[in-house]
């Protein structure tokens, strides 16, 4: 196998050792094997057209070589690869070329395939898992089911964001706000709000779980931040403020409910379902109008706390509970249907958008609570800006002179009595909405069937909570599920992928799949009517794309059982990831969604373990050689099959590793890879005579010079630490340093050789692979073991001792690091320079810091 060119030929060098790899499954892991184990994951990527771009790569390494380290530290180490391969961007190509999104994705894992491998990435390929591959889905189909049976699933019509060029419902992360409107982030085509039927799952039964859990994670804390931030826990009062002349009541939730006597208007979100009955015949053209214009606005763009603030009054009236004071009812668009109840209770003393509010619209700002002198006022006392802290209670009746805290106890407590409030939690977590009108997702294992039929079926098919119904076809429908063994329920062939105008998904159109008939006892299904059987249609909202990627590392350690979602006893095994690499781009939904879903299995007795990520990193961004963020409009994407063709994988890979910290942004500079490829010829120098053997001074000595064997070991010890906490640029620095101490020797002894290669072969693994070979070894150099150093060989024989007169640098001197304090103080006394300012002169002073430096203070 050997490469009979004497140069480094990283070309024929770098796919040999990738076939080496692949035939000899060098990285599979073993289940139920003697060794410790280690399970490192990755974010699983989007198989896309234009295949790997430069950020991939970057975490990737990074993992390739901490399963590399941890290999040869003798662990069994569990490293796959799949593809989160359901998704728009497939569809849309479909939907432009005919093309079956099956045969895309196809060929989109191929060339990811490919790239992986250029790059010399080695995962457990016997392990692959694919999203839309039908013996992985039926198991998110059948978490599904789960949830079903649980209560934890229903149908909604939601107000949702909804684009008829892609013909979908997207999230609100996916709407981007242009001068232009609200558009798609993919396409850019226009966006409108229009309710559409939903399955949505009930992720805020959670939410309390969900927050608690974060505290024992090993995450950072930015990510654990923004999951409490978006989860939301907030503590307060439910307060129902009747409206005047209505039977009809609007519910808010407020953290200060201490400062309830200064509410002097409501605002309701132009969505909330009492706008309509509560307007006035006088202010309905001007409420209508409003409602229309909001319906082009994202939520963010709303929330915007700098925006100008909008808003018609509906005409109504509200009564505030506490005092019975009449108070208007506004409609705007800074209080969202998604948040709370979609009311709010508006106090413009003390907060700082129902303040500008009410100076937009001039309405009454009545403060009560006490600022102290610390909120600005006018000449006649009034507030210049809203006093948002605590304080003693004013113009609150009997509530006066009571601080904050306990006006808030005080407050609920007369609420409740009253009935007219409560004491309560509230998230800012909204439900799931767990749909999409589109074909290339997991169908939903549900049929709908009729009332008279639903009173039929087994309980074991239905909803334990309560039923799920809409109307289908024209009909008020009943959900149920299908049989265990109906899964997986695969994607019709349909005529076109194109959604239809009114946002029906091409499920609708598929009529001999769509109509069918079930067994109501088991959930069986058949295309022709048996015995006992009944009428039914298939649910034709697909799943998002989270669903595939909520679960997947879970499949990694069974991913071919047929009979369960995951063997209990191989869990039990490998447990949960002990790292989790990706991009902070996913720090809030992936890793929300997967914990919740998670949470939900550990509660099914699936899974032995709450929480699926007990260790979490986030690489940094690479950008362009710009500075700016790589995108193809700018120019600057740099594509790592280029640099492979002319440096090679390793020197990409080292590089990548080299810019800085793992977690940190950084510029990609394509000059800078050239000094790591020069180390890594010098490293092949080093070992690799003219003739391709190994140099003729490798082997011919028993033992390096005490210097370059103490940088050897120090350079074990650090390289160790710095690769098992992800340090990867300062343990390239400290290789570098070391290879040239060895370069240095005119002969090395075998082992400081061999040492130094297994230490690089995480990084440069093609490179550390085929000098392990030349050396004589046979396999693979990561079943060579890892380095051990020696304590006792860090310590170095000679130290630089700087020598000072009154504070000012003299001279130095080599001297032996166990010196006694006479014996330096001797030293300097006998240098040259330094004699020269102190003779004649009376010493009153010597100082010796050891290891370090002598200072003699002289007059």
């Amino acid at each position: 196998m050997a490469t009979s060119n004497h140069n480094y030929d990283f070309s024929s060098i770098e796919p040999k050792w990738q076939a080496y790899w692949a035939e000899n499954n060098t990285f599979a892991a073993k289940d139920f094997a003697e060794a410790p184990t280690f399970y490192v994951l990755d974010m699983f990527p989007y198989p896309s057209g234009a295949g790997l771009h430069i950020g991939h790569p970057e975490g990737y390494t990074a993992s390739d070589a901490l399963k590399r380290f941890k290999k040869a530290q003798g662990y069994n180490v569990l490293h796959p690869m799949g593809w989160d391969a359901f998704g728009l961007p497939t569809e849309q190509y479909a939907i432009k070329t005919g093309t079956h999104p099956s045969i895309t994705t196809k060929q989109n894992v191929a060339n990811f395939t490919k790239q992986l491998t250029q790059l010399g990435f080695t995962y457990d390929w016997d392990r692959e898992v694919n999203t839309t591959d039908p013996g992985y889905f039926k198991w998110t189909q059948w978490i599904f089911m789960q949830l079903f049976k649980k209560g934890l699933a229903y149908v909604d019509e939601k107000p949702v964001w909804f684009c008829p060029d892609l013909g979908t419902v997207l999230a609100n992360e996916e709407v981007l706000t242009t001068p232009e409107g609200p558009r798609s982030e993919r396409g850019n085509y226009p966006v409108e709000r229009r309710p559409i039927r939903q399955w949505v799952l009930r992720i805020t039964e959670y939410a309390e779980r969900l927050i608690a859990g974060l505290k024992d994670l090993d995450w950072p804390d930015s990510t654990k931040r923004l999951q409490e931030n978006w989860i939301g826990r907030s503590e307060g009062a439910e307060v129902r403020f009747d409206v005047d002349g209505h039977d009809a009541a609007i519910t808010v939730f407020t953290t200060r409910p201490d400062t309830l006597h200064g509410a002097t208007y409501m605002v309701v979100a132009p969505e909330h379902p009492l706008v309509a009955t509560i307007t006035t015949p006088e202010q309905h053209a001007s409420v209508a109008a409003y409602v229309d214009k909001a319906k082009s606005k994202s939520d963010l763009e709303r929330a915007e706390l700098s925006k100008e603030k909008t808003g018609v009054w509906s005409g109504a009236y509200a009564i505030n509970p506490v005092n019975n004071q009449r108070i208007q009812i506004w409609v705007a668009d800074y209080v969202l249907m998604s948040y709370g109840t979609g009311a709010i209770m508006a106090v413009p003393a003390h907060d700082l958008r129902d303040f500008e509010f009410a100076k937009t619209f001039n309405l009454e700002i009545l403060q009560v609570i006490d600022d102290a002198g610390e909120a600005g006022k006018d000449a006649d006392g009034a507030l210049l800006e809203a006093y948002t802290g605590p304080g003693k209670l004013v113009h609150s009746g009997s509530l006066s002179g009571l601080d904050s805290e306990s006006a808030k106890a005080a407050v609920i407590e007369q609420l409740a009595a009253e009935d007219r409030g409560r004491a309560t939690t509230n998230f800012k977590l909204r439900d799931w909405l767990f749909s999409r009108q589109r074909y290339w997702g997991e169908p939903f294992p549900i049929l709908w069937v009729s009332e008279a039929d639903y009173a039929k079926v087994d309980d074991s098919l239905k909803s334990v909570e309560r039923p799920v119904t809409c109307v289908v076809e024209g009909e008020l429908r009943y959900a149920i599920r299908l049989s265990d063994a109906e899964l997986p329920l695969v994607l019709p062939e349909v005529e076109s992928y194109t959604p239809s105008p009114d946002g029906q998904s091409p499920l609708s159109k598929a009529g001999n799949w769509l109509h069918v008939y079930i067994d109501p006892k088991t959930g069986a299904t058949a295309p022709e009517s048996k015995d006992g059987w009944i009428p039914g249609i298939r649910e034709t909202n697909t799943m998002p794309q989270w669903a595939g990627s909520c679960w997947y590392y879970l499949r990694y350690i069974d991913p071919r059982n047929p009979a369960a979602l995951i063997d209990p006893a191989k869990e039990a095994y490998w447990g949960m990831p002990d790292l989790y690499i990706g991009g902070a781009e996913h720090a809030v939904l992936h890793l929300l969604y997967a914990r919740f879903w998670h949470h939900v299995l550990y509660d099914l007795g699936v899974v032995s373990d709450p929480e699926p990520f007990k260790k979490l990193f986030h690489q940094g961004i690479i950008l362009g050689e710009d500075g700016e963020k790589m995108s193809k409009s700018r120019g600057n994407v740099v594509n790592p099959e280029t640099i492979i063709e002319s440096y090679g994988a390793d020197a990409l890979r080292l590089y990548l590793m080299f810019l800085g910290p793992l977690e940190a942004m950084k510029p990609w500079n394509t000059k800078g890879i050239e000094g790591i490829a020069r180390f890594l010829r010098k490293a092949w120098r080093l070992i690799v005579g003219e003739d391709g053997e190994p140099q003729f001074g490798i082997g011919q000595s028993d033992a390096l010079d005490p210097e370059a064997e103490r940088v050897l070991h120090a350079t074990i010890k650090k390289v160790t630490e710095d690769y098992a906490r992800l340090s990867f640029n300062t343990a390239i620095s400290q290789m570098m340093i070391c290879l040239n101490h060895l370069a240095k020797a005119e002969a090395l002894p075998r082992a400081a050789v061999e040492d130094f290669i297994r230490l690089l072969a995480p990084l440069a693994p093609h490179l550390a692979e085929e000098l392990w070979q030349r050396l004589g070894h046979a396999g693979s150099v990561v079943d060579g073991g890892w380095p051990e150093y020696d304590a006792s060989k860090l310590v170095e024989a000679s130290v630089k001792i700087i020598f000072q007169v009154n504070g000012k640098y003299r001279g130095d001197a080599q001297l032996p690091s166990d010196l006694t304090q006479d014996e330096a103080l001797a030293a300097a006394k006998a240098n040259e320079r330094v004699q020269a300012f102190i003779e004649g002169k009376q010493i009153k002073k010597e100082i010796y810091v050891p290891g370090k430096l002598v200072n003699i203070v002289a007059v």
